[in-house]
């Protein structure tokens, strides 16, 4: 089977039909048996184990869903402010647990920012177990934004086009990534995004797969390309270096091999994903 991106899959039952019904809401938020999750410097917090951690419910703000039979619930926390210093905590997540872990730093990245109604001013109110907000003056409702981002590989004749931004760790080259833009279809989105930051035009764009990213919310959509030619006009307002790499220096980076020409991208991210699947087709 084809690597799955980290932050995927289905997590735990998130028990919509529950968020609707303020009575059944109610209820189980005074279920003994329900389990808050524990936060820690501003991230959902892990053990050693790999695994979450959980206390006895004492806040029922947010209501994640329904695991081993038990309701599961969150405090409006306020999330970590940089994402890249979480990275040694998330490399210590299961994979199996990061889907919920992207679900609960999502949410409260969106609460955090969206206390206020953006059509009348008002402050807004908790609703549907923490998955909206309602304004109680204007009755606008607010719901949690996901942003769309796209990122991709661009091929050359067998070699891979990947970049490197200034603040990531000295030698990692990772897959360029960009926001879609308003009235821009995903494909328009790799175009513009490889020609901005690399000087290149692709043709035949596919989508690959996707990943949740909890810093704050987006949703990465991982594609493939094929480039029309390798001369690079790099931005280096956007990167610090762009190169094209062979199939045999994405494997040995990915292997970690002490002579490997480039460090790739951490387990968590997409990109190591994209390359990963790459290598196996």
């Amino acid at each position: 089977m084809r690597p799955e991106p980290f932050f995927s899959g289905p997590g735990i039952d998130r028990a919509d039909q529950v968020r609707v019904d303020e009575a059944r809401l109610a209820e189980i938020a005074n279920r003994e048996d329900g389990l808050q999750l524990q936060w820690r410097e501003g991230l959902p917090a892990i053990g050693a184990d790999g695994r979450l951690e959980w206390q006895p419910a004492a806040s029922s703000d947010l209501f994640l869903g329904i695991q081993d039979g038990a309701p599961r619930f969150s405090a409006t926390e306020q999330p970590h402010a940089n994402a890249r210093a979480a990275f040694d905590t998330i490399g210590l997540l299961r994979d199996d647990e990061a889907p919920l872990f992207a679900a609960a730093l999502s949410l409260a990245w969106w609460h955090s920012r969206h206390q206020f109604c953006a059509n009348c001013g008002a402050s807004t109110e908790i609703e549907r177990g923490g998955w909206s907000r309602r304004c109680p003056e204007c009755s606008a409702q607010h719901f949690p934004r996901v942003d769309p981002v796209v990122i991709m590989l661009a091929e050359h004749e067998g070699r891979l086009l990947l970049g490197r931004q200034p603040q990531y760790p000295p030698g990692r080259y990772s897959a360029l990534a960009g926001f879609l833009e308003p009235g821009e279809s995903i494909e328009a989105a790799v175009a513009r995004e490889l020609h901005e930051e690399a000087g290149i035009a692709v043709a035949d764009v596919t989508y690959v797969a996707s990943q949740p990213w909890p810093f704050p919310s987006s949703l990465m959509l991982g594609c493939h390309a094929r480039a029309l030619g390798s001369d690079l006009t790099i931005d280096t307002t956007e990167l610090d270096d762009a190169r094209w790499f062979t199939r045999d220096e994405v494997m040995a980076a990915l292997a970690g091999h002490p002579d490997a020409t480039f460090q790739p991208p951490p387990r968590f991210a997409i990109a190591r994903t994209l390359l990963e699947q790459w290598l196996a087709a």
